[in-house]
């Protein structure tokens, strides 16, 4: 009896882990920029759909990835660290198996300064461990990435012009 009831309580445990969870971060302009914006994170069935919304962005491409810090203080956002790579691996496009798993691609701006980026990965997760997104950040680039410039894609090129902390909800 003891048996089934710990089999049965781990299995809801499992179930309740798989489900994953949401993620956000406000985004607030850096390096002299005045973007605003958001990014919402919901992890399902071991994936990670992802949604980033600006304005205030100039017209173009802009590279999105998730920096190792949860700490958007400095006024060039430098204090988010670096791009967010466990395991390791090289700058890439997003969902590259080579590549860092802050690898999020590019925001394109329109001419009136909005721009959305949507991807799903498997690389990122917002439930606990190493590829967690919780207590990190999100950057938005003043230039595009390349995908193969090393280490940020010659995004990191430019300034960094927008960053959010990932915090968790309930």
């Amino acid at each position: 009896m003891y048996r089934t009831i710990v089999i049965t309580a781990l299995a809801l445990l499992a179930a309740a882990c798989s489900k994953g969870g949401t993620a956000t971060a406000t985004l607030h302009g850096k390096s002299g920029a005045a973007v605003i914006g958001n990014a919402t994170l919901t992890e399902k069935d071991g994936k990670v759909d992802i949604a980033v919304t600006a304005k205030g962005l100039p017209p173009g491409k802009h590279g999105v990835q998730v920096h190792e810090k949860g700490d958007c203080s400095a006024s060039d956002a430098s204090s988010a660290g670096n791009d967010f790579a466990p395991g390791g691996g090289i700058h890439a496009a997003p969902n590259d198996p080579k590549g860092h798993a802050g690898d999020l691609g590019n925001i394109e701006a329109g001419a009136d300064g909005s721009g959305t980026l949507t991807l799903t990965t498997t690389r990122l997760t917002v439930v606990p461990g190493e590829r967690s997104v919780v207590g990190r950040s999100i950057v938005i680039h003043s230039e595009p990435d390349d995908f193969k410039t090393q280490p940020s894609g010659a995004a990191g090129a430019g300034g960094r012009i927008a960053c959010g902390v990932i915090e968790k909800q309930p």
